[in-house]
């Protein structure tokens, strides 16, 4: 058994990481050229950002000021979480906000993947869904044309990467399949959706899907957007998790099977736990291009986070504060995409730690 590793100190790994910096002379020219430009950009946006920066008041501190201009998102920042939904009832989606963060933090502990976790999900975005419409317990309807800020790009985002993986899996499986029409299916469905940009995909659901329906049936805008990002990202997933799928050896299969494991048994016990933790960096990947292409909803008349920013800016008195609105923007992608690849990386680490198992 090899000796453990032994633990490195915190000015030791600053001093191993500085050695990098400079390991060859084309490194340390690099280095220098790159510490160079932090020490000249640095202290200009500290002085913006912070020294000369306005928190409170109108458009006229922030033009005598010279710095960036936070009072802009004072004032405008519940048109920017929220869009256009009604003043007096934006507790409804801060509290559906609350929930899927919540539902998102149980879901990431391995401890409680359990069958009960399906049922938490099924009911979160039932309970999501009341508080965002109403109309019920004496709460107004409110339209999902009127929804948008970060409620939105969360609803988008998240009912789309739970509901595609599943699908996902069925796809995946089926493209291995020994039925040729399955894989048939499998594999044109596959190739059909991720032969399209989804603006393309969004854009038929919006505007040419309504023109197949029967006289007087009508589906929801929300409901067909929110169809077609499913559908374009499990064929994405789908991919991912063949991917892994392929990597397995064929004496897992062939043990399982003299085992006596059923298929489905075989699959679930053996062959996708394995699978999916080959595959855990290209999923999240894959999450990750999910969360930040609800933006694209804009084309169909969806406001979601960036779009409630650009409609915050359509004020003519603060547009010239474009940069510190798209900073938040920027701020609040960047914090969840963030925490799914950490998490990514804990992942990772956790199950090869114990051998794949949770």
């Amino acid at each position: 058994m090899p000796a453990p590793p032994k633990a490195i100190g915190l000015n030791q790994g600053w001093l191993n990481w500085g050695r990098h910096l400079f390991a060859s002379p084309g490194h340390a020219l690099l280095s220098l050229l790159i510490l160079g430009g932090l020490a000249k950009i640095v202290p200009s946006l500290i002085e913006w950002g912070l020294v000369k920066a306005v928190w409170s008041g109108g458009p006229a501190d922030c033009r005598a000021a010279g710095g960036a201009c936070w009072a802009f998102v004072g004032e405008k920042f519940r048109l920017i979480l929220f869009g256009i939904y009604p003043h007096d009832q934006q507790w409804r989606p801060s509290l559906a906000i609350v929930l899927f963060l919540a539902m998102l933090l149980v879901s990431a502990n391995p401890k409680f993947w359990r069958r009960w976790l399906f049922w938490m999900w099924a009911s979160g975005l039932v309970v999501s869904a009341l508080l965002m419409w109403g109309g019920i317990a004496g709460l107004p309807f409110v339209a999902d044309d009127r929804w948008g800020g970060l409620p939105l790009t969360l609803i988008l985002s998240t009912a789309g990467i739970v509901l595609s993986f599943p699908l996902a899996l069925l796809l995946a499986l089926g493209r291995r399949s020994s039925l040729p029409a399955l894989r048939s299916l499998s594999i044109a469905y596959i190739e059909f959706w991720r032969g399209v940009p989804l603006v393309s995909v969004l854009f038929m659901a919006s505007v040419m899907f309504p023109l197949f329906l029967p006289e007087g049936i009508s589906i929801d805008k929300l409901l067909r957007a929110q169809l077609g990002i499913i559908l374009f990202t499990a064929a994405y997933l789908a991919e991912n998790v063949r991917g892994g799928l392929q990597a397995i050896p064929v004496g897992q299969s062939d043990a399982a099977d003299a085992l006596g494991l059923g298929y489905w048994q075989k699959m679930r016990l053996v062959i996708l736990p394995q699978a999916l933790r080959l595959v855990i960096p290209p999923l999240v990947g894959q999450f990750i291009t999910t969360f930040k292409d609800t933006s694209l909803v804009v084309v169909i008349g969806l406001y979601d986070l960036l779009s409630s920013t650009k409609m915050a800016l359509s004020d003519p008195q603060w547009r010239a504060f474009y940069v510190e609105g798209y900073l938040v923007a920027a701020a609040i992608y960047f914090l969840f995409t963030h925490l799914m690849s950490r998490y990514s990386r804990y992942l990772e680490r956790r199950l090869a730690s114990s051998g794949g198992s949770v």
